[in-house]
This record gives C-alpha cells, sequence and structure tokens, in this order.
C-alpha cells in the first residue's frame, strides 16, 4: 500500500443509460464468455422495460455528488474520479484521466460490500487490467477495505427497513417475515470466500437493531445454467413457502446492493412482487442504501482510516474489520457466470 493518497476513486459495475446502449454494454460484461442467446435475450428484455436504462449510473452520479460534498465539509480535500468496470465512464478512460491530472496514489471505494469473486477480486483485475493499458504514469490504486460490518453501512439499512416496516399497518407489523436478498453466486465461489458468513452477519445486526429474532436470507438473480449449483433458497421458492406458513406480509430489504441495480427494480419490484400478490402476499421492498447521509459519511471514515493507519477501524459485531489488503489468494474462481449486476 501506498503511505500517502492524493485522490479517491470509485469503483462500480456500470449500466446502459438507452436501447442503443445495451447490446455493447452486455458485450463489456461478458467479455467473449459464450452465453445462450436466450439468455442475453432475457437480460436485454430487463433492461428494454426501462427504456434501456439502468439506474446504477445515475444512483453512481448521487453518491459522488454528495461524497463531494461531505469532503468539502470536512475533509480531507481528495479530488473524486469515478470508474465503470462495464459501462462510461470506462474505468481505463478514468484512470488515463486520473494520469494526466499528475494522480499517483488512489484510493479506490468499491460500490460492493462484500467478499466475492465478482464482488472484489474481479475489481482488482480490472482496475490493474486499466492501469497497465494506461501504462507509464498510471496511479498505484489501492482499495478499501470491505464493510459488510461497518456501522455506517448496517446502520442505514436499518434506517431503510424500518421505514419499510412502517409503512404496513400497525395490527400487521408484528407478523410481517424479515426477508433479507442478495446476488446468488456459484457455490463454487462461495465455499471459497466470505460471502455468505459475511452476509448473515450484516443480516444478524440489522435484524438485531430492528428487535426482530425471526428473519431469512436468501437469494435472487441468478443467471447461471441449470447444471451449476448456485446458492439457495432463491427468493420466489422462499415467498412460496412463506405464503404456506400463511404469512400476509413481507419486508424485503437487498442488502446485497448498496444502489437498485436491474437485479433490484427488475428481479424484486416486478418479478419477486408479482409472484408474491399471486401467492396473496403483500410484499414490500425497503430502499437500498443509495445516498444515505450515513453512509455517505461511512465512505469518509474509511478514506480516513487509511490516511490515518487508524487502529480503531470502525465495525459492528464480533468478526471485526476486514483487512485491508486481500490476500493473492482471496475469492479465486472457475467459470464465470452469465451477465448480472452483483454489486
Amino acid at each position: 500500500m501506498a503511505t500517502d493518497y492524493d485522490a479517491l476513486l470509485i469503483v462500480s459495475f456500470g449500466g446502459p443509460e438507452g436501447p442503443d446502449d445495451v447490446a455493447p454494454f452486455l458485450a463489456n460484461v461478458l467479455r467473449g464468455r459464450p452465453v445462450p442467446q436466450g439468455r442475453l435475450r432475457e437480460v436485454a428484455s430487463h433492461y428494454a422495460h426501462f427504456g434501456g436504462v439502468s439506474p446504477i449510473n445515475a444512483q453512481c452520479r448521487a453518491l459522488v455528488a454528495a461524497l463531494r460534498s461531505e469532503l468539502d465539509s470536512y475533509g480531507p480535500p481528495l479530488p473524486i474520479y469515478w470508474g465503470n468496470r462495464n459501462w462510461h465512464p470506462m474505468l481505463v478512460e478514468t484512470v488515463r484521466q486520473m494520469a494526466g491530472d499528475g494522480v499517483r496514489n488512489a484510493l479506490a471505494f468499491v460500490t460492493s460490500a462484500y467478499s466475492s469473486y465478482s464482488g472484489c477480486r474481479q475489481y482488482l483485475e480490472d482496475i490493474e487490467r486499466a492501469r497497465i493499458e494506461v501504462g507509464k504514469g498510471a496511479p498505484v490504486v489501492d482499495k478499501l477495505r470491505a464493510f459488510y460490518n461497518h456501522p455506517g453501512f448496517v446502520e442505514p439499512l436499518v434506517d431503510r427497513a424500518s421505514a419499510a416496516l412502517a409503512s404496513l399497518a400497525e395490527p400487521r407489523r408484528e407478523g410481517a417475515r424479515l426477508v433479507f436478498t442478495a446476488h446468488s453466486i456459484p457455490r463454487a465461489w462461495a465455499v471459497r470466500s466470505d460471502y455468505q458468513v459475511q452476509l448473515r452477519e450484516t443480516a444478524r445486526l440489522v435484524a438485531a437493531d430492528l428487535g426482530r429474532s425471526e428473519w431469512s436470507l436468501v437469494y435472487q438473480s441468478r443467471s447461471g445454467p441449470p447444471s451449476q449449483p448456485w446458492l439457495e433458497p432463491d427468493i420466489v421458492d422462499h415467498l412460496r413457502a412463506v405464503a404456506a406458513e400463511g404469512v400476509q406480509d413481507v419486508v424485503v430489504a437487498p442488502i446485497g446492493f448498496i444502489s437498485d441495480h436491474m437485479e433490484v427494480v427488475y428481479d424484486l419490484d416486478l418479478d419477486a412482487k408479482s409472484r408474491a400478490a399471486e401467492l396473496g402476499l403483500n410484499m414490500v421492498r425497503a430502499d437500498t442504501v443509495g445516498a444515505h447521509p450515513r453512509f455517505v459519511r461511512m465512505i469518509r471514515e474509511l478514506v480516513l482510516e487509511r490516511l490515518a493507519h487508524d487502529p480503531k477501524r470502525l465495525s459492528r459485531g464480533s468478526r471485526g474489520p476486514a483487512h485491508d489488503v486481500c490476500p493473492a489468494d482471496c475469492c479465486p474462481v472457475g467459470a464465470r457466470p452469465a451477465p448480472s449486476e452483483p454489486d
């Protein structure tokens, strides 16, 4: 790691911002991997339902703007850059701009709270690929730690879930089932990372703050072939089981996402909600953390702890803060799945 930093880089997945962007965006996500045409058409249709626009870029802009205001008000006075893995502003374009601006050592905040190949290691690979493409003068980029149990992530999740529960009629709140969701990944990836352990810890912390002893962690948006085992239970299967128990209301909190990606607005707000209605369930979806002020302040705190080499390193629960530098063998992977937005 560098000892001093002169910029902050926000790194996200990226998403199309119009119908003409969808095909090249998906080509970037796939990067030559063979995917059945049927699956491609299915994913493209999700974007078409929203005019070819993913919410993710607009939400990144809002987060960057809020973070600029936070740093302008409280420091440190670092310039903020933003680059995506799969759509403009592309990471290599941003790293080239940073090099041209004279940036030498940057901290990277990745819009993924958990440790997995797609949520951490792949971002590191893409950052390094961008640095190599830019070549001489490319800044050193060090990733900030995973923040799944940072109070600045847990507290906004509690706020969002609490608001969703409060939207229910008071007599029905107590009986509402709390369901946490996260992006499913291949089991082969999961056993080589802390993804599930970290998700369960986040869910436990949020549920405890809500005073809820009964909760479930389920998965969504799997995209691999049926022959490839992915994490389960799937959200729709779980809704069927909940309905069979006679539950009337379900509050779904997508803790695996920091903003309303396509997987949230399509897979939850449209698909899962319509399935819940067919089952006689009233499903309420909690907002993602987005640009919640406490979340924005958390990013600043992560920057400050690295700048000051702060030994306190805020965290909740018993696991303590995540490591600053990923081990060389962290989150390995074999074959990659079909396209999605697993941030």
